[in-house]
Order: structure tokens, then sequence, then C-alpha cells
């Protein structure tokens, strides 16, 4: 694609968040402003390693200038064993990566100058993390003195302990994937709405889980009991999933929630839902935007990289 007049003027730099499913860019002017915000479903789980240069080609050859390298700054699953180029996990307690722990990636178009930023280990318990340790430096960058819980909902949900500007733990929940399972393929899905949510079923529901989550898999069959011979209705069935499963997240983290303050990364329907559960137990949280705070994350790894270039 030519540029014309209406296409967009050359990215200063360009920041990529690649995850599973998709992958989101933000091309960059010189004083920092956002020239593009584009999206495509061309996540690391749909591509083969040779097809990751082409799938950020197609949402940045418009913004690249001729004879000049534009640098790319990535973050998220596209540094994974099964992504563009594995980026080596830092092992916690650990800083959030900066440029110098970047895996460079050698391209084909000399314009790109693409760098992969890596994801964070624990080694026990044994978890991952790739892309919210990206998240969480741009988190720190605004509040270097937190000292709590940091929330990333999700698919796959994350509780990340910060003390004095370093990652010392962190937990993930698979949450979002068991209800996505257990609504769409299961016995449950007889029963529970595909859309609607009632609110007083999910908060009871949050609460049962927190005094009893031994009764975990019981309440679970319950809800399809109770649709079948006490009237529990689809929005109410669709509640009472949700809020036993981030329920019995919560009493996982009970203690630490207790005691530490928290903040949660999302303003969407998912993290006002995180928000209400913990409201239901008598706990206080914040609400970030997480798109922000992915940008300011990559931003800050591009200024390094600027500093060690100029």
């Amino acid at each position: 694609m030519t540029r014309q007049e209406h296409a967009p003027p050359a990215a200063d730099w360009i920041a990529a968040d690649w995850g599973t499913t998709n992958l989101r860019i933000w091309a960059l002017g010189k004083s920092g402003e956002t020239i593009a915000h584009r999206s495509s479903e061309k996540g690391m789980g749909k591509l083969a390693p040779g097809e990751f240069e082409p799938a950020l080609l197609e949402l940045t050859a418009d913004l690249l200038s001729e004879g000049r390298r534009t640098p790319v700054i990535v973050c998220g699953m596209a540094g994974s064993r099964q992504g563009w180029a594995e980026a080596p996990y830092l092992t916690t307690p650990c800083h959030p990566p900066t440029i110098g722990d970047a895996t460079a990636v050698t391209t084909r178009d000399s314009r790109l100058d693409v760098h992969i930023l890596p994801g964070i280990k624990q080694l026990q318990p044994a978890d991952v993390m790739r892309g919210e340790e990206t998240q969480i430096a741009g988190f720190l960058a605004a509040e270097p003195g937190f000292n709590g819980l940091l929330c990333l909902p999700g698919t796959h949900t994350k509780w990340v302990f910060l003390d004095g500007g370093r990652i010392t733990a962190f937990r993930t929940f698979m949450t979002g994937e068991l209800f996505a399972l257990l609504s769409g393929q299961s016995v449950l899905r007889h029963g529970v709405s595909q859309k609607e949510m009632d609110p007083d079923a999910f908060s009871q529901a949050v609460r049962d889980m927190a005094d009893e989550p031994v009764r975990f898999a019981a309440d679970l069959f319950g809800i399809r009991a109770a649709g079948l011979i006490a009237g529990l209705g689809p929005e109410q069935a669709r509640g009472r999933l949700s809020g036993l499963l981030i329920g019995a997240e919560l009493a996982a983290a009970r203690k630490d929630i207790a005691s530490l303050p928290v903040a949660i990364l999302g303003s969407d329907g998912l993290a006002r839902t995180y928000r209400s559960a913990l409201e239901s137990l008598g706990h206080s949280a914040r609400l970030l935007d997480a798109d922000t705070i992915t940008l300011q994350g990559l931003t800050l790894a591009h200024s390094s990289y600027a500093k060690v270039s100029s």
C-alpha cells in the first residue's frame, strides 16, 4: 500500500500486544501521540512461525518509512516457544522486564526492527505469564510505591504480589476457561443463559464459596438440579455459575485479599464482575484501564530502547 493523502503519517515506533487469539498494535508519533490503533484476529495460536511477520505487516505496512528501521516493541505470546521467537522467562522475584531483556527478531522486511519482551516464570509453585508483565510495568511506572495485589482478569486470571517495585509472586486461575467449558459444553449448558446474569445469584454464590469452598463440585451440579426442580432461571444459573467459580478463586486468595490493597487491571465487564465479587465479601478494589496501562508498559520499554540506540 502506498502512502496517499488520507493515509496515516509514518510511525516513529510501534507497540504490539500479541496474545493467543488477537494482535493489537499502536503506532506512535515522535511526540508520543497515537497515530493509529489497530487489531486483527491473527493471534499466536493461529500462526506458524513464518506467518508472524506477514501478520504484523498487514496492520503496519502503511505506517513504516522507506529507508528507516522502525522499532516494534512486542509483548505477549509472540515470545512463547510456539511463537515468533522465544523470549526466555525472567524468574521471580524480579522487576518487570526492560528492553535489555528483550529478544531481537530477524525480519525479511528491512523497515522492521522487532524486539519481543520476555515473560516471567515462578518456580514454586510453578507458574508463568506472558504479556501481563508489561502491563505490570506500566502500572508500576505510575504507582512505583504500590505494595499489594494486582488482579488481571481474563481467560486465565492472575493475582500478582507487588512489593518494592518487584513482582514477588503470582498465581494463575483458569476461572474464565472453566466458565466457558462448563457453560458451553457440560450438562449445565442446558440451563445457563448465554447472555444475561442475575447479580443477586452471583453475589450469593460468591459468599457461599467463601463460607464453604469444599462444596464447590457439589454446588456446581446443584445448578442443574435447581433448574430442573426448583425453578432456577437461566439468568440466575449463569450468575450462580460465575459466582461459584470466582468465589472459589477468591477463597484461595482470601487471606491476602483481606490484608493487602487490591487493584484490578481492567475496566470491562469482567473486571467489574471481579470488583463486585470482592465487594460481596466486604473488600474494595480500584479499576484501571488495561489498554492504557499496556501501552504505558510498552512505551516504558521503548524509552529504554531509544536511550540504548541513541
